[in-house]
C-alpha cells in the first residue's frame, strides 16, 4: 500500500462539497453573484465570524492573495511577510502584477513565523530612507505557515499592533486557515479581526472543495469597488453559485473543521510515528496538517520506490540527509500512514 502525500491538492473533492454542487445544477438561477447561493453566503460568513464581511469567492488562492494585496497596497508600496511565504515563492509574481509593482519584502524565521521586531526594523528603515525606498504598505501573514506552524493568538495580536501603529493593514493568507483553526481551538472571529486581522484569503480547495477560495474583508469599507478589481482580473464567474455553494457547503455544519480535523490529525500521527524512527528528524512542530522531517538519503530512496509520493524540501537544511514534507488531506486514510511509517521503520533497521 502507498500513499501520496506531496499536498492536500492530490485530495479528490469531498462528497458534500460534491453534493452541494449537484445540488445547485438545477433549474436556472440569476448569473454574477445575484444568485441566492452567494446571497447566502454573505449572511452565514457573518455569522460564521460574528460581523459583518464583505465576502468575494475567486477561483484559486493566488487570486485570493494577489486581488486582496492590490486592494490594499499602491504600486510603490512594500507588502512584510516571510521569505517563504506563497506570496513571494509561489504565485509567480501575481501580488506583484495585480498591485502594479508592490514589493514583497520577505523576513526570514526558523519556523515560518516573523516577528514583531523584524516588522518595526523594516518599517523605520523604510521611513528613514523616504522617498528612495518602497513604502511600507501591508503586512501579510501565512496562517498556517509554509513550514506547518501556526501562530498563537498573541503572536498574530502583537504583529497586528506594530501594524496598526504604522496605518499598516494586516492580511492573513489562510490556505490552510480552518488547519490552523483547529489547531487553536478558538472561533474564527477570535482568530482573524478580534485580533486585528482586515483582510483574509480564505482557502477551501486544500480542505475538500473543488475551486473555491473567498477574499473576506472585516470592514466591508474596505471591499470599495473590490467587485470591480474582482471582475477586470477574470475572477467573477457568470454562473457564480456553483462557487458559492461549494462555500457554502464548506462553512456550514462545520464540515471544514471536520475535514480538517482528520487531515491535522493524521500528520500529528506521522509526526508521533517518525520520532521513534532512528535516522528520522523532525525539523518543525506539527501544528496543521504538513510534516517536515529529515530521513537518510536510503529511507527516502527507499520509500519512493516504494511508491510514496512526498516533496524534497531544499528550503530547509538538515546535518544529514534529505528533508522532506509530508502533508495530509481530509482524504488521508489511517491505513496510508501507517503504510509509511511501517515502511520506514523497515528501511531503519535494513
Amino acid at each position: 500500500m502507498s500513499g501520496n502525500f506531496k499536498s492536500d491538492n492530490v485530495a479528490p473533492v469531498c462528497d458534500a462539497i460534491m453534493a452541494a454542487i449537484q445540488a445547485a445544477n438545477v433549474g436556472s438561477a440569476t448569473s454574477y453573484g445575484a444568485d441566492d447561493f452567494t446571497q447566502k453566503l454573505q449572511s452565514v460568513a457573518a455569522e460564521v465570524f460574528e460581523r459583518e464581511v464583505a465576502i468575494f469567492p475567486v477561483t484559486t488562492g493566488t487570486a485570493a492573495n494577489a486581488l486582496s494585496l492590490s486592494q490594499l497596497v499602491p504600486p510603490f508600496g512594500a507588502v512584510y511577510c516571510h521569505e517563504a511565504a506563497h506570496i513571494v515563492t509561489d504565485e509567480c509574481g501575481a501580488p506583484e502584477f495585480f498591485t502594479g509593482g508592490a514589493k514583497m519584502i520577505g523576513f526570514p524565521a526558523r519556523d515560518g513565523k516573523i516577528t514583531p521586531q523584524q516588522l518595526a526594523g523594516a518599517i523605520a528603515f523604510a521611513q528613514d530612507m523616504g522617498v528612495h525606498h518602497v513604502k511600507p504598505g501591508a503586512v501579510s501573514l501565512s496562517q498556517a505557515t509554509e513550514w506547518g506552524t501556526v501562530y498563537q493568538a498573541a503572536e498574530v495580536s502583537a504583529l497586528a499592533a506594530v501594524a496598526k501603529n504604522n496605518a499598516l493593514p494586516l492580511h492573513m493568507d489562510g490556505a490552510r486557515f480552518a488547519n490552523a483553526l483547529v489547531h487553536l481551538n478558538c472561533t474564527p472571529a477570535e482568530a482573524t479581526w478580534r485580533l486585528g486581522v482586515d483582510v483574509l484569503s480564505l482557502g477551501a480547495t486544500k480542505n475538500g472543495a473543488l475551486c473555491a477560495e473567498a477574499v473576506v474583508f472585516f470592514d466591508p469599507a474596505r471591499a470599495r469597488d473590490f467587485e470591480r478589481r474582482r471582475k477586470q482580473t477574470g475572477h467573477l464567474w457568470s454562473k457564480l453559485r456553483f462557487m458559492s455553494a461549494q462555500l457554502l457547503a464548506y462553512l456550514e455544519h462545520d464540515l471544514w473543521l471536520d475535514n480538517a480535523r482528520h487531515a491535522n490529525a493524521m500528520a500529528t500521527a506521522l509526526a508521533d510515528g517518525l520520532r521513534g524512527i532512528p535516522g528520522a528528524a523532525l525539523l518543525q512542530s506539527t501544528d496543521a496538517n504538513e510534516v517536515f522531517v529529515g530521513l537518510p538519503e536510503t529511507m527516502v530512496a527507499g520509500l519512493e520506490a516504494q511508491g510514496f509520493s512526498f516533496y524534497t524540501w531544499p528550503l530547509s537544511v538538515v546535518a544529514s540527509g534529505v528533508a522532506i514534507r509530508l502533508v495530509t488531506s481530509f482524504a488521508t486514510p489511517r491505513a496510508h500512514v501507517d503504510a509509511f511509517l511501517a515502511a520506514a521503520r523497515g528501511l531503519a533497521r535494513s
